[in-house]
């Protein structure tokens, strides 16, 4: 059984794309995030809680203050791309819950009413949502470079809050020159799919 998504845009998201290394200096305008943002909102989260947020990070002056944070080798890919996004779990996500979840307002206080549930619920969720903002970045027919090599304390104290834990950090913009390093091997679908 073949898949109904078309072969091109399955090689958007998945076969053909891979991690962005650098970027033209195209700009990524705000219309192409809120379109990114209007199609990959509706991907599913445990009671639609929703807990990604995202920081853009556009300035000369947030990117300096970003980039100090970043892992060695990824500091020039982070200064040079067009838009940077700080991916981070909203850890009072269930404050929203109410207008997430009008059917069942009560699973704010029912099920997260302590810290450490919220923490674990919204670290999971805002790693779905990260994993579908990846994909709607390549479906604007950007490229992503996703990261996770920096200091977590810093970014979070510099750009964040105690109530926001930082994710990862995105690089986006049209792929630059030599871009791409060689396609990794990937598992087969028996190492990876069981049957009981």
């Amino acid at each position: 059984m073949s898949l109904v998504l078309d072969p091109a845009a399955q090689d958007l998201l998945f076969r053909e794309a891979r991690t962005a290394n650098t970027f033209t200096d195209e700009p990524v305008t705000d219309e192409q995030v809120q379109a990114i943002y209007d199609l990959v909102k509706f991907g599913p989260t445990a009671f639609n809680q929703s807990p990604l947020r995202v920081v853009l990070v556009r300035s000369s002056e947030g990117r300096e203050r970003l980039v100090q944070h970043m892992a060695e080798g990824n500091r020039p890919k982070t200064a040079t791309a067009p838009l940077v996004a700080i991916l981070a779990a909203d850890n009072e996500f269930h404050e929203e819950l109410p207008a997430l979840l009008p059917h069942f307002p009560q699973a704010k206080d029912m099920f997260f009413a302590e810290r450490p549930a919220r923490e674990s619920a919204a670290g999971l969720n805002a790693a779905l949502q990260a994993a579908y903002f990846i994909i709607g970045v390549r479906a604007a027919g950007l490229a992503a470079g996703p990261m996770t090599g920096y200091d977590a304390a810093g970014i979070q104290k510099e750009f964040l809050d105690d109530d926001h834990t930082p994710l990862m950090v995105v690089n986006i913009g049209k792929p630059g020159e030599d871009a791409w390093f060689p396609r990794s091997p990937r598992l087969s679908y028996d190492e990876v799919i069981k049957t009981v």
